[in-house]
Order: structure tokens, then sequence, then C-alpha cells
């Protein structure tokens, strides 16, 4: 059994952690319910525009530059991460799947793939293959406002149109609650409409809504698509924040819980050691004390 001095420092240490898990998961909390009322606000918005844009392209054959499809020779894997760890297997699990898609492509042999990161840890990562990054994007998170996640946007849509790029995909966890994140892959580029059907005739199905386009169909979308993809390259990040925030909060829960368990048990055995050691030194006493009255 331990000495007692030995279970008092591990008592001492097990506490300082508690404090600490405790602290960053008050922090995380509160973190959490601002990204929250972010993602919560974004969604709807990004989902409207998404509806017109499926309108729009179900049944008329309207296409943008954003809507080329080509050969896949160029892929641009966009790979989000946190740039802070703690928050369980949430980078880890991004990690993994952007390096399946990088397996993915080039077994089907694509020549030249490359990533953006955003996130210093899938940014150190990634760093270690040599010229597969080609931008990192880390201080992105730091300050997520729209207009500097546009410019990376603009910039990605910009490569695109300029065929530099065939397929950008977008690898993230989406946000569902504190305790749940959902790891997904998104083809960002070309566009696809989410509402394209086609019927048991072959034909497309009709739009969903009977809206009236002024000037026309093909104006509005040349600019609706690039105000789409921002929005939708906005709700990627502020999701993947919340689920961050989530998944820290959780972790940093279950640490704390842990810690108490650990606490318990250190105590019990701090109480024994001490017992033990009070009963040797009365036996010791009444020893010494018997020894003298013989």
């Amino acid at each position: 059994m331990a000495n007692l001095k030995e279970v008092r420092t591990r008592i001492a240490s097990v506490s300082s952690t508690q404090q600490i898990t405790s602290a960053m998961k008050m922090v995380s909390a509160a973190k959490f319910r601002r990204a929250q009322n972010a993602i919560l606000g974004m969604r709807p918005y990004a989902a409207q525009l998404g509806e017109i844009i499926s309108d729009i392209d179900v049944g008329d054959g309207v296409q943008t530059p954003y809507h080329e499809v080509r050969a896949v020779s160029n892929v641009l894997i966009v790979v989000v991460t946190s740039n802070k760890g703690l928050c369980g297997a949430f980078n880890s699990n991004v990690i993994k799947e952007a390096s399946s898609r990088l397996r993915h492509y080039n077994e089907k042999g694509s020549p030249n793939v490359k990533m953006i990161t955003v996130g210093k840890r899938g940014s150190e990562f990634f760093a270690k293959q040599s010229g597969l990054v080609v931008a990192a994007y880390d201080d992105l998170l730091d300050n997520p406002a729209f207009d500097a996640v546009s410019d990376l946007c603009d910039r990605i849509m910009s490569s695109f149109c300029s065929k530099e790029y065939d397929v950008v995909e977008v690898v993230y966890n989406q946000f569902k609650n504190s305790l749940t994140q959902i790891l997904s892959t998104e083809q960002f580029l070309p566009v696809v409409a989410d509402g394209h059907q086609v019927s048991q005739a072959g034909n497309a199905a009709p739009s969903r809504n009977d809206y009236i386009y002024e000037p026309d169909k093909t104006t509005i979308l040349q600019e609706l698509i690039p105000l789409t993809l921002r929005s939708h390259f906005y709700r990627v990040i502020l999701d993947s924040l919340a689920a961050e925030h989530g998944a820290r909060m959780t972790a940093m829960q279950k640490a704390t819980d842990n810690a108490t368990e650990l606490l318990k048990d250190l105590r019990l055995s701090y109480n024994k050691a001490r017992q033990a050691a009070i009963t040797n030194e009365i036996i010791e006493i009444v020893s010494g004390s018997e020894a003298l009255k013989g």
C-alpha cells in the first residue's frame, strides 16, 4: 500500500486537475452557447438560399461556371479542424477522414491532390507531407467574420473557375448537439442542386415553388450562386466551431467526473493507509508497555 505522503501528493494533483477541467468546461459552455446561437441562426438563411437555387436549377438547365463538371485530375480538399485540443476525437476524426479521401483519390490515379487547412491541428498534421498543403487559414477560427470567410471562399471559387481544380471537397464536423458531431464530407464544387429530381418518365421534376423571376433566371442564378457558396462555406465554419465547443465541453465534463471518482478512491486509500499507520503505532506502544511490565 502506498504511504501517506504519496497518496496526499496524488490527491493534491488530482484536485488541481479537477479544478482546471471544471473551469475549462464552464468556459467552453459559454463559448458553446454563442456558437450554437450563431449556427442555428445561419441555417434557415442558408437553407432558403439553397431552396431557391434548386428551384431555378431544376428543369431549366441553367448553368454557371460553378456547375461545370470536368474530368477529375486536380482535387482540392478543405479540412476544417480546431486550433486547440482537449476536445475528444473531434480533430482525429476529421484528420482520418481527410486522409481517407486523400488515399481514395490517389488510388483513382488523380495526380494532383492539394489541401487547404482551417485550424492548427489539421495544419500541423498535414504539413508533414511535403507539398500537400497549399494554404493554412488557422487565424480564421479566432474571429470567424463573414468577410474573412468570404475572402477564402472567393479564392477557392476563382481557382475552380480557372480550372486549377476540378473538384473541391470540404471535410468537417457538423454540429448536431453538444454530445453529437456528425463527420461530414461534402462536395463544394462543382455545384450539384439538392433539389434535382427526375420523374419516372425521365423528365426533370417541376420546381417546388412558383416564383416570378426578375430580370431572368440566368442572371439571378449567376448572382446567387457565389452568394450561396459563401453562405454555405460560412455555415461550415460555424458548424465546426459549435461542434468543437460542444465536444470540448463534453470532454471536460467527463474529465471532471473521472477526477471526482479518482479522488474518492484516493481518499479511501488514504484513510486505509492512515488507519493502518495508527494501528501499527498502537501495537508498538502496547508491545512496549507489555515489555516494560515483564
